[in-house]
């Protein structure tokens, strides 16, 4: 029986505001879709936040022996300042401040997110696909919406008509939201008296003469809206039909609501049968912003550069302090919350570090009764975790084998009645919840191998030289070129000196 089958997945679907047992199209396999960053800043602690959740997500789904095509898109384009089709692009609104290309913006807060997510060891997606890079699909999607009656051209911009598609289909299903409601609540904006109705939003935006990202298309030079973007893309790598679309909880509206609204406007299916939303971050009790001043940043987090920090925290505290609560409930940050997590984390890496320590199980009278509690503490676990990806409950049993490892440790006669077998499957799920779905890292390990590998390349670092001093040459490029090719590049510094760094 495959773990999936052991452990069925339940998860609280936004669309239908209940808890549903997860079943996926395709038997074994699972499509799930992720709104990406929108790259005209630094990730800021809520993107952290959402993605590290979704990151949970995969990991699991993929321990649990499913096959996971995971899609996160690059917002490069489209998203304007204003979420109701007014003001500029971001990305274009920076590059002219910077005074530099859009696609230098792109890239150099790209790069950011992806160190960001590196650091807080978040696996890539399968597929990261960019809005730019499906200009052409976008198009072609507008023309059908277009051709099923629920848009229409105005000088050069494409709107979708809210009131034409909410005869058909429920408009708000997501949100639980009502046109009339949202209509009696929508202000008069400047730009918006080409729209039939206050309502309606930008499928496509003509660009006036200063706009810097610009494509052709029938209805003139323009650019795609923001909305259009992740339906064309996840329909694109997952289908018409797909399992799981996920968020941060300030998409829901209008991001997407506008989403599920093109999709049935375009192939008259949703798109996703299960949608997840993760909650905001608050600090002290307030919501983050920088116009409260308590929005700090991750590096900030990690340095303790902060008024509101007493120090900096690692980065597997952080992810830790993170997982201590469910994604859909909103996480406050405190100085005693981080300090609380770090004693946790720690607290795990040691029992992990103690397993290897241990001696033999079952040398010894086994006892049935002690062994099984062993197997109901992960079976727990792995319930919580099934159980709409509950880290916080999950946490609470691997703590409670902690205690178990430390008794081992104390106690070699405890260890000696316990089963080998269920010994050594709840120390393979131990330590797979922690690394392989938690994602956490040992860090005192890892600063172990830093310290090796500086020794290693200090010697290598003295061989270069000498071969330069003796000029040999060709063993020089060698050493340099044989380190570039497992990712490690040597620096010469002025003096002779040598630095190096890892791709």
């Amino acid at each position: 029986m495959s773990l999936y089958d052991q452990y069925p997945v339940s998860i609280y679907n936004s669309l239908n505001k209940e808890k549903e047992v997860f079943k996926p199209i395709h038997e074994g396999r699972v499509g799930m879709y992720v709104c990406g960053p929108t790259v005209y800043s630094d990730v800021h602690l809520g993107n952290v936040r959402t993605f590290v959740s979704f990151d949970i997500i995969f990991r699991y789904l993929k321990y649990l022996g499913y096959k996971v095509r995971y899609v996160r898109n690059i917002t490069d384009v489209g998203h304007l300042v204003g979420d109701a089709d007014e003001g500029e692009d971001k990305i274009a609104k920076k590059a002219r401040l910077e005074e530099l290309e859009p696609m230098e913006v792109v890239q150099k807060y790209t790069n950011g997110f992806h160190d960001v997510m590196h650091l807080f060891n978040a696996i890539p997606p399968s597929i990261e696909p960019t809005a730019t890079g499906h200009i052409v699909e976008q198009i072609e999607f507008i023309k059908q919406i277009i051709d099923n009656g629920y848009a229409y051209e105005k000088d050069g911009s494409v709107y979708f008509d809210v009131r034409k598609y909410g005869q058909d289909h429920q408009y708000g299903e997501l949100s639980g939201r009502n046109i009339d409601e949202m209509l009696s609540n929508t202000r008069e904006l400047s730009g918006q008296d080409q729209k039939n109705d206050p309502l309606d939003f930008a499928l496509w935006k003509k660009a006036d003469g200063g706009h810097l990202m610009r494509w052709p298309s029938p209805w003139g030079i323009g650019f795609p809206g923001w909305h259009l973007e992740c339906s064309v893309m996840s329909t694109k790598y997952l289908g018409e039909k797909f399992d799981i679309h996920g968020g941060g909880m300030d998409l829901k509206f209008p991001h997407h609501e506008a989403e599920i609204a093109q999709n049935k406007g375009c192939t008259h299916s949703g798109g996703a049968n299960y949608w997840i939303h993760g909650n905001m971050l608050t600090v002290n009790g307030r919501k983050m912003a920088k116009s409260e001043g308590n929005g700090f940043t991750p590096e900030q987090l990690l340095t303790g550069d902060h008024k509101l920090l007493e120090r900096g925290y690692s980065a597997m505290t952080v992810r830790f302090f993170m997982l201590m609560s469910h994604y859909a409930s909103t996480l406050d940050f405190s100085n005693e919350a981080l300090q609380a997590a770090e004693k946790g984390y720690k607290r795990l890496m040691a029992s992990v570090n103690l397993i290897d320590k241990l001696g033999k199980p079952g040398t010894g009278q086994i006892d049935q009764e002690k062994s099984a509690e062993l197997s109901t503490i992960i079976a727990q676990a792995m319930k919580d975790l099934s159980d709409d990806f509950n880290t916080a409950k999950a946490i609470a049993g691997l703590f409670e084998l902690s205690s178990k490892i430390n008794t081992f440790y104390q106690q070699p006669a405890e260890l000696a009645m316990i089963d080998p077998e269920v010994f050594a499957q709840s120390v393979t799920h131990f330590k797979g919840i922690i690394f392989d779905v938690m994602g956490l890292r040992n860090e005192a390990e890892m600063a172990q191998d830093g310290k090796k590998l500086d020794g290693a390349m200090q010697v290598l670092i003295e061989l270069r030289k000498q071969a330069k001093f003796s000029k040999n040459y060709a063993l020089s490029d060698k050493i340099r070129d044989d380190l570039k090719a497992a990712g490690i590049q040597l620096k010469d510094e002025k003096g002779g000196e040598m630095s190096y760094t890892i791709d």
